[in-house]
């Protein structure tokens, strides 16, 4: 495809991120495009710089002439105050992923964490039952995800944490927000009797990473009537979604999330329509790839997002 005039310049702000599969994934749906598409991580690591610096890295590259930025841990909530507007998802989620910057020279935040989950939710588990759901985790991934899963139509959601304040501050906050909808605190010994109510599971913890091997509940407990979803996508079979599989569950693999938030800034950044299924399939050959690579299991590493709130890992 020939490339037109039209060229963006894209990066990615964060700690740790030059490894990511992201900016990749951008030009390779932006070469598709016929784009001149260059996408570069922008990592503090690397740089020497402290979170703090996000302000200041956002202001240079305004006076570059980056299009935009994709914002990861541990600079969600600190760019914040840097951005000249913030729409209402991210202002309610209290974290931005993605900065626009529109060629006035002003700044947009919005948050397609969410978003991405919501679009691989809907795209990966077509129909599935709303009334009840369990997440495992409250972190950051996980405030994101229960707001996703909200928005999607969930009437009771469970949250399971092995801190109850985090637990019980989302919970508050998205009651606040959906107060059609029931959010519960509940703790892990609880896990049983929910999931024996619920119409679905999903992992927002780093448990089934190739760090924090196992599963976050006891996968025994599953039936073949739930959907369950997983954020971690190195690997893209977890443990816990190898077991459900085996229970007959409908599964949804972290990968999903992962291209969703891809395909979500890319449409933004560009204005385009991005292909999701092509963008899924170049991500899965680059985790395919690094396997290979390492010589482990399917893509083993880092999961998605900033999983946090580790319970005790089942043997796997």
């Amino acid at each position: 495809m020939s490339l037109t005039s039209e060229s963006f310049l894209i990066g990615l702000i964060g700690d740790g991120v030059t490894p990511s599969l992201t900016p990749a994934m951008h030009e390779a749906e932006g070469s598709a495009h016929g784009l001149r598409y260059l996408y570069r991580p922008i990592d503090l690591a690397v740089l020497g710089l402290p979170p703090e610096s996000v302000g200041e890295l956002v202001r240079a590259a305004r006076s570059l002439g980056f299009n935009g930025l994709n914002i990861t841990h541990p600079c969600k909530q600190l760019v914040m105050e840097h951005l000249d507007a913030i729409d209402e998802d991210a202002a309610r989620l209290g974290a931005v992923n993605t900065v626009l910057i529109r060629p006035d020279g002003t700044t947009l935040g919005r948050n397609t964490d969410f978003s991405g989950f919501l679009s691989a939710f809907r795209a990966g588990l077509p129909g599935a039952a709303l009334g009840s759901a369990v997440q495992v985790g409250a972190g950051g991934a996980g405030s994101a995800v229960a707001y996703a899963l909200l928005t999607a139509g969930v009437e009771r959601l469970s949250v399971v944490d092995v801190d109850p304040s985090r637990a019980g501050a989302l919970a508050a906050e998205l009651g606040r927000h959906f107060p059609a909808a029931s959010v519960e605190v509940r703790t892990t010994a609880q896990i049983a009797s929910l999931l024996e109510a619920a119409d679905g599971v999903v992992n927002c913890t780093p448990l089934g990473m190739a760090a924090h091997p196992g599963t976050p509940f006891d996968t025994s407990l599953l039936e073949a009537r739930h959907w369950v979803a997983d954020i971690v996508y190195r690997p893209i079979e977890t443990q816990l979604l190898a077991d459900a599989r085996a229970a007959g569950c409908r599964v949804l693999d972290g990968g999903r999330m992962a291209v969703g938030q891809a395909v979500d800034a890319f449409r933004m950044f560009t204005g385009l329509e991005p292909d999701a299924e092509r963008m899924r399939a170049h991500f899965l050959a680059m985790v395919e790839a690094e396997a290979r690579d390492s010589g482990e299991s399917l893509g083993a590493g880092q999961g998605s997002g900033e999983a946090v709130g580790i319970l005790p890992a089942k043997a796997s």
